[in-house]
């Protein structure tokens, strides 16, 4: 087999490990009611299923970044495998509470391996402008998975079909990729260093990856926090939340497919700045409007959202290069745990704004529009933060060259 051959075999297994982890995300999210009924589980211990999801994803996400060079990217996908078997598994024939809340953990697990091993690995793979568009193409899947996924699981439950029948479908895309993966070379550490944790760790109290860790938990929460809620607005205001979801990581995946020009064009500070300020439109869009214009304002949103957590990556991997895989791993880490510190505190927002809704004499669909939009305003606070840092980043960055396209 050509190495153009082999790297393409691993950059599509690396695509249908991710569209395993978006079918994890969107068709568990589908059969929550299921689940629920079936089990008598109250809303609190489904929270509590669901959490596991996301303190699977950034535990194996950081031990991956740990271990990548001395393990290397191929055992790490082994692990994600077994861990995606036995998650499935489990959910299929869970007798209760504590099997999901297993269950769950597995298929977190596996999912943060698939990010740990593959965004070094495509990062390693390619160099400069084509590494970011790879990357970008590579992250489409997520939200091209969360589309697919969450058509089939409307569809499957429409249709009256088992909640166990939908956790089957997860199988499909993880044999895929175990099937592309099978006996593949996987890419060595381009940049001298990479291996070395003591040189991961000095190139972690850099300026540069200081503020792209910080900022990291700032565009996770503007992206996963609005999706999280707004959907509770938009129902009440008689919008479906499930065409507006399928609608903005429709419009994700498009936008990473097409990320290469745009990020040439732009530049990945150019980019992100960009991106800050879509987001920031879209959530006012979204606290203001009501009915069919939401679409257009979810269009909005998702353009701006789009870029930040692959271009982040990228940035990572061209702006502090001998922060390795554990760098990059770290940071994803921190998008993951923002996202879960922060639904509590938005929680707290949501009750303070319906107190406040409930006093002026609001009741029904009226309380909960004015409530949810009052939380979705409060949330402006995240791309504002943005537009600010971003606006820094650039000037700062500005006629730097990216340290590895230096090495090439």
């Amino acid at each position: 087999m050509s190495e153009t051959d082999n790297k393409n075999r691993l950059f599509y297994g690396s695509c249908f490990a991710l569209i395993t982890t978006a079918f994890t995300f969107s068709i568990r999210a589908g059969i929550l009611p299921q689940l629920g009924q079936e089990f008598n589980l109250t809303a609190e211990q489904l929270g509590f299923i669901n959490s596991m999801w996301f303190l699977g994803f950034p535990i194996s996400m950081i031990i991956g970044g740990l271990v990548y060079y001395s393990v290397g990217p191929k055992v790490i996908m082994q692990v994600a495998l077994l861990s995606h078997a036995i998650g499935i598994l489990l959910t299929i024939y869970a007798g209760g509470y504590w099997t999901l809340i297993i269950s769950t953990l597995f298929i977190g697990f596996g999912n943060g391996c698939t990010e740990a091993a593959c965004n070094p690995m495509i990062a390693d793979s390619y160099s400069g402008t084509t590494m970011n568009k790879m990357l970008n193409r590579f992250h489409m899947w997520f939200p091209g998975g969360i589309v697919i996924g969450s058509l089939i699981s409307k569809f499957m439950t429409d249709a009256g079909m088992t909640w166990q029948s939908q956790i089957w479908v997860l199988i499909i895309p993880t044999l895929i990729y175990a099937y592309l993966f099978w006996g593949q070379t996987f890419p060595k550490p381009k940049i001298e260093g990479q291996s070395s944790l003591a040189e991961n760790f000095k190139a972690m109290i850099s300026p540069v990856y200081i503020f792209l860790f910080v900022f990291m938990a700032f565009t996770a929460i503007s992206e996963f926090g609005p999706q999280q809620w707004v959907n509770i607005v938009l129902n009440s205001s008689g919008v479906s939340g499930m065409v507006l979801l399928a609608l903005t990581t429709g419009v994700m995946a498009v936008g990473r497919f097409f990320a290469g020009p745009v990020v040439k064009a732009l530049g990945q500070t150019g980019v992100l700045l960009g991106g800050a300020i879509f987001t920031f439109i879209g959530i006012y869009l979204f606290s203001t409007v009501t009915g069919p214009t939401a679409y257009a304002a979810a269009v909005i949103f998702a353009i701006g959202v789009c870029y930040f957590w692959p271009v982040m990556v990228g940035a990572v991997a061209q702006r502090a290069p001998l922060s390795g895989a554990l760098g990059m791993s770290i940071v994803g880490g921190v998008g993951m745990f923002s996202t879960s510190i922060w639904q509590p505190i938005i929680g707290g927002w949501i009750d303070d704004a319906r107190a406040e809704a409930l006093s002026q004499g609001l009741t029904g669909d009226a309380l909960e529009l004015a409530a949810g939009q009052e939380t979705l305003t409060t949330m402006l606070f995240f791309p504002g933060i943005l537009i600010v840092a971003f606006t820094i980043f650039f000037f700062w960055q500005k006629g730097k060259k990216p340290a590895v396209e230096a090495a090439h």
